[in-house]
């Protein structure tokens, strides 16, 4: 396709795509146009600022009838309240010349006025989890005619602790509905999402779109464990000459935070971090300082550091290998740009070599393999997840073992069967009084 003319939009929403200047149609937008129209669930993987807002709202709107119904049709769900206000706005300009009505609802402010503005109605309703499951626990909206539901930057959502809210909303709306999801990385997380709740959906990735692989020299060590990879990673960033500004990815909190208290004495005032569980004020401190300069270092999830706009970064340094070639594309992305030669080097180990394959398919390009520096410590210590789990297992088809003459059958003491405790046992003589006649008995027994 190479322009919107060949989704056969219905007039009022092709003058909206013209009145913003849009001629062509991104990957992510014709790639799912046709699917989200079917009413297919879909997974969509795209960056932030491919068009992926568009991509769905598109073929939402083009198929929304118009309704005097005041409950919302379609739910779009999105982690910040900023980006309440953003979507909202954007999906106006896209139904400008269409009769729908747009809300948008988020935490943070009291709730009374939106609860009003639900009251009074709407065909597409934007909000964070929290306040919309608030929202329909007052009993004020009602959810069971959602038979759309957009999952929009599920990986900052879930990376933020909103999983039980989002079951929770699942719980509310009917069975019955066609599920949209986008993402920029995948994770864990993600995957038992889309498992969950979501039937048989098709799976379209952009991930590589825009990736500059040629101006990008790639490199790769395999490293034992843990902390051998810290060994190394000490090992590179010495030389100050050459490892200017590093972004080092890591794809979990915990890591993240053994990573960083192992480095933070020796490299103090040169190293920061960022990921969910810091605070905010946290996160844009790190941040300022390494793009200023100040620090060298920034040690980051693939979440966190995904809508980071940095510029000059000699190395990316990938100190695990993700599990989702996808994410690797996203890490590697942010050295080379502006036409500059971007360096990178991933750590493997020998559990992460499949993912390390899987990523040189996706790109069909071999990472060259390095020789391991003398004089880097290989460590023997490893993490708690590194460590080799003993599991014992029980055949309940084994045979019976035959005892020879050691054997003794059991004293006498031991034969006593259980029989409720010493109180139970007497309670069994003792009946309930009903009469003075049985209280009299019950005296002579004792």
């Amino acid at each position: 396709m190479n322009t919107f003319d060949d989704f056969k939009l219905s007039g009022p929403l092709r003058n909206a795509i013209e009145d913003l200047g849009f001629v062509k149609p991104t990957p992510i937008q014709e790639a799912t146009f046709p699917v989200i129209l079917s009413g297919k669930d879909l997974v969509g993987i795209a960056q932030t600022g491919t068009g992926k807002t568009l991509a769905y709202m598109l073929p939402l709107l083009q198929g929304l009838k118009f309704s005097k119904q005041t409950t919302p049709r379609i739910l779009v769900l999105v982690p910040t309240r900023e980006l309440v206000i953003q979507m909202a706005e954007m999906i106006e300009s896209f139904a400008k010349y269409v009769n729908v009505r747009v809300l948008g609802v988020y935490g943070g402010i009291n709730i009374n006025p939106q609860k009003l503005a639900v009251a009074e109605g709407c065909d597409i309703l934007v909000a964070t989890p929290g306040r919309l499951y608030d929202l329909a626990v007052s009993g004020v909206l009602k959810l069971k005619d959602v038979n759309k539901l957009v999952i929009d930057e599920v990986d900052v959502m879930l990376d933020l602790g909103f999983l039980r809210q989002l079951t929770n909303i699942f719980d509310l709306l009917r069975e019955r509905r066609q599920n949209i999801m986008f993402s920029a990385t995948m994770t864990e997380d993600v995957d038992a999402l889309i498992d969950g709740f979501f039937i048989s959906p098709a799976k379209i990735s952009i991930a590589v779109s825009g990736t500059p692989l040629d101006n990008i020299a790639q490199q790769c060590y395999p490293v034992k464990n843990f902390y051998t990879k810290i060994n190394l990673l000490k090992h590179l960033i010495n030389d100050k000459d050459v490892f200017t500004k590093v972004l080092v990815f890591v794809s979990h909190k915990k890591n993240a935070d053994r990573l960083f208290e192992a480095l933070e004495e020796e490299y103090f005032s040169d190293i920061s971090i960022i990921h969910s569980n810091k605070s905010q004020n946290y996160r844009i401190r790190s941040i300022e300082r390494f793009d200023e300069g100040k620090h060298r270092i920034l040690i980051a999830t693939d979440v966190m550091a995904r809508g980071l706009d940095l510029d000059k970064i000699s190395h990316v340094i990938n100190f695990d290998t993700p599990a989702y070639p996808e994410n690797y594309m996203h890490r590697i992305g942010r050295t080379g740009r502006a036409k500059e030669e971007g360096k990178t080097i991933l750590f493997f180990t020998e559990k992460e070599l499949t993912a390390k394959k899987a990523i040189e398919k996706l790109m069909s390009y071999q990472i060259p393999v390095m020789d391991f520096p003398e004089g880097v410590v290989i460590s023997n210590q490893s993490i708690p997840e590194e460590q080799t789990k003993i599991t014992v297992s029980f055949n309940r088809n084994t045979k019976p073992v035959i005892r020879g003459a050691a054997f003794h059958e059991k004293k006498e003491k031991n034969k006593k069967v259980n029989q409720g405790g010493s109180y139970k046992f007497k309670m069994k003589s003792y009946k309930k009084p009903k009469t003075r006649g049985d209280k009299i008995k019950n005296r002579k027994k004792k």
